[in-house]
């Protein structure tokens, strides 16, 4: 690995020496970078954004404490891991540390093959971060391009990624498969892309052999998303491609029945429908809230879990406040 391409280290502290020690430490494998006040390390951590900071805390004028409270507060700072090296053991100062935003101490003096283990721990779950994060922005980004091939606008996508989080909450799920949930369901007809413009942007209604056609982008969108050992695109494949199955049966491109429609997709289905019917567009009105839900209604136990219908009229004041929140222009 070149010097370019290694994580860099941010090291303050006020004694030399103790510079020293972490250097002779960390150097054959990291970039390091070095400071002897919290000034100094606030201005280079500002330049340079260091993958991680070992702080000292007891320094003259700024402490470490004020230093990490400068960091966290600074929204292009915030997201680097602070690690403690003190020689204080006080659990007060231990608790004051973690507040503040700290990662982790390590307690002077220093054990090398502590320091190794603790900054390689950590510099990993950053690079998970990243890479959870990377994952999600190419979902949003296909997320997007599907949306200038549809006729549908991007507020009913986000809408209904939203109505799908709040049934998923209500129907008991956690509040980060929920949220997972709600990143996964914009890639549901994802597979559009792979239809071609004369049947998807067609405005009348579609011959046989063309709603055939359409009818393939459940398993086009699944081929798009591919095989992860993501669990979020993992998700959105599984939305993707069963969407539009029916509770009954009788939807495709699978005619999987019941609870063989992973829940996930049943949630999205109910979503989505909901705010499609809910919504105007260039062939039809949008209907009233009430006379959606009597079609929801009614379809329970045809298109629709049975599980979840309750759930939607449960929480349609939070759903109604998502409505309104995103209009269509």
């Amino acid at each position: 690995m070149s010097v370019a391409d290694q994580p860099s280290i941010l090291i303050v502290d006020d004694e030399p020496a103790n510079l020293k020690v972490l250097k002779l430490v960390l150097q054959e494998q990291y970039r390091l970078i070095f400071a002897r006040s919290g000034e100094e390390a606030l201005n280079i951590a500002k330049r340079d954004k260091p993958d991680l900071i070992l702080l000292d805390v007891m320094m003259p004028g700024m402490t470490g404490f004020d230093v990490c409270l400068q960091l966290k507060a600074d929204t292009a700072l915030a997201s680097i891991p602070v690690i403690f090296v003190t020689a204080l053991k006080d659990e007060v100062d231990e608790t004051r540390g973690f507040d503040l935003g700290a990662v982790d101490y390590i307690t002077k003096p220093v054990t090398p093959a502590v320091v190794r283990a603790r900054v390689r721990t950590h510099l990993s779950l950053v690079k998970a971060d990243e890479i959870k994060l990377s994952r999600l922005r190419i979902i949003q980004c296909l997320g997007r391009a599907a949306e200038y091939k549809d006729n549908e606008t991007g507020n009913h996508v986000l809408r209904m990624s939203h109505y799908a989080k709040i049934i998923a909450l209500a129907y008991g799920f956690s509040e980060q498969y929920a949220e997972e949930l709600l990143h996964a369901a914009p890639m549901h007809d994802i597979g559009k892309i792979g239809i071609a413009d004369h049947i998807l942007l067609k405005p009348g209604k579609l011959t046989a052999e063309e709603y055939r056609v359409m009818q393939d982008h459940p398993e086009i969108g699944a081929e798009i998303l591919g095989e992860c050992d993501s669990r979020l695109m993992q998700m959105a494949r599984t939305v993707a491609l069963c969407h539009h199955e029916k509770w009954d049966g009788s939807g495709y491109p699978k005619g999987l029945k019941g609870e063989a429609i992973p829940i996930e997709a049943r949630i999205v289905a109910l979503a989505d429908v909901f705010d499609a019917l809910t919504s105007a567009r260039p062939y039809k009105a949008a209907w009233s809230i009430d006379d959606a839900l009597a079609h929801i209604r009614e379809q329970q136990g045809k298109h629709f879990d049975p599980a979840l219908v309750p759930l939607l009229e449960q929480e349609i004041d939070s759903i109604l406040e998502v409505k309104a929140r995103w209009v269509d222009s």
